[in-house]
């Protein structure tokens, strides 16, 4: 009798433990996460999440919670200031947007999760390489790619098509930079003093443009001025002189808006951006259709583009949490979920199967023929083009700043001195001498 009674006082003790023990599996972990996709109360991530907060993340017991929807500045900055423990900011969430300039400016860059502890060689090898490749700092894969944009070539087909009756140009002029240049300055010519084209990324065109010639942009002091580079420039500056490339700041989207410029290379993602109505200077409208084509190419050189977007971190925190993370980030990037996330935001999917499989189909399914165009483009450029990669510099920011801002300072000062009859590639020579000599080359 006393060890019946001893057997079932310690079973009785155990009940309660045993019932606390399954309350604690039942309790969801709840993962925190800043990002950039739309606002709070408009956002296709946000949409997403609440999907697999309501399915796999139920199932699961796992619930990701939006706690910041900003930009990529913003969360930077904040980033930072709590990666430097500053007073008074908030704590780093489990997963948040960046660059690979947040990560080198972190203090303590191994607060992050290396997703090759948590995904496979396998898992791995379905993203696209080059985007793996971005997200690696120091050998440590630490930015796992979730939606990526690169930069693709906008036309209003509605103005171009008139300039084209008259002139005999057509879109394939346009596949090459040598061909765009030309037609930028006879459209100058045929339009009475208007520009053709504008470029978002000065800085891109020049580093992707040496790089795809076979040269090196960048040396140990900062820009190597190599043959490729007067090969890249020549063309380019000989255009802007005589009114062809648009010098002014801002982003391309406005002067299109206006019909000051009829062409773009910019960002995919500011597809949202293009206005299908052009208002012109004497306030009449009319409605545009546009055509998106891959970026040009110089004729004798790589079909080399420019990869853009960031993607997601994962600070480390207890194993537990760090498992439950990488649930949802296997869930986000998987084919169907990735596409459903990019074909709303502008936004390239991130691995090949997405490409093949569930992208074309979804491009059939889009209501927007300017967003048809740009999925069309991007199937263009993931088949034939090859991503660049730029250099992880500490000094990379400080450089595309400058050199974005003395290029169309030195070119716009220039073009208002230069007058049909100068010798022009003498005219375009001095300026990259005087880009050179701001480098100190």
């Amino acid at each position: 009798m006393k060890r019946f009674l001893s057997i079932l006082l310690c079973m009785l003790l155990l009940l309660p433990a045993a019932g606390c023990d399954s309350a604690r599996e039942e309790q969801p972990i709840t993962l925190t996460i800043w990002h950039v996709y739309g606002g709070q109360t408009d956002s296709p991530l946000n949409d997403l999440i609440e999907k697999f907060n309501q399915t796999v993340g139920k199932e699961l017991h796992i619930s990701v919670q939006v706690t910041s929807v900003t930009n990529t500045n913003t969360i930077h900055e904040g980033v930072l200031a709590a990666a430097n423990n500053d007073p008074g900011t908030p704590e780093l969430p489990d997963m948040f947007i960046s660059y690979p300039k947040t990560v080198l400016a972190m203090p303590d860059e191994e607060i992050l999760v290396d997703y090759r502890d948590y995904f496979s060689e396998e898992e791995l090898s379905a993203f696209l390489p080059a985007f793996i490749e971005e997200g690696t700092i120091h050998d440590r894969l630490v930015i796992l790619p979730v939606a990526k944009s690169t930069e693709v070539l906008f036309v209003n087909k509605t103005l171009f098509d008139r300039f084209a009756a008259e002139t005999g140009v057509t879109l394939k002029d346009l596949d090459t930079w040598e061909g765009l240049y030309e037609t930028a300055v006879l459209y100058a010519q045929w339009s009475g003093g208007k520009t053709f084209f504008v470029h978002d990324y000065h800085f891109n065109y020049l580093q992707v443009g040496v790089e795809s010639l076979g040269g090196t942009f960048f040396d140990e002091d900062g820009i190597a001025f190599s043959p490729a580079f007067s090969k890249a420039w020549e063309p380019y500056a000989e255009a802007a002189l005589q009114g062809g490339v648009w010098l002014y700041g801002g982003y391309a989207t406005e002067p299109l808006r206006t019909g000051d410029t009829i062409a773009s290379v910019a960002s995919s993602a500011s597809v949202l951006y293009y206005s299908d109505i052009v208002t012109y200077s004497d306030n009449t409208s009319e409605e545009i259709e546009y055509i998106v084509r891959p970026c040009p190419v110089f004729e004798d050189g790589d079909k080399l583009v420019m990869q853009r977007g960031a993607g997601i971190c994962t600070v480390r925190s207890t194993p537990e949490r760090e498992k439950a993370a990488m649930v949802f980030l296997k869930w986000l990037t998987a084919p169907e979920q990735n596409v459903e996330l990019v074909t709303r935001l502008g936004y390239m999917p991130v691995t090949q199967e997405a490409f093949d499989t569930y992208l074309p189909q979804a491009i059939e399914e889009l209501e927007d023929p300017k967003y048809r165009e740009l999925y069309r483009a991007f199937l263009q450029t993931q088949e034939e083009y090859t991503f660049y990669t730029s250099p992880q510099r500490d000094d990379y920011l400080a450089i595309e700043t400058s050199l974005e801002e003395q290029v169309r300072l030195l070119l716009s000062a220039a073009a208002k001195n230069y007058q049909a009859g100068d010798d022009l590639k003498a005219a375009a020579q001095a300026v990259l001498q005087e880009l050179k000599t701001y480098y100190g080359k």
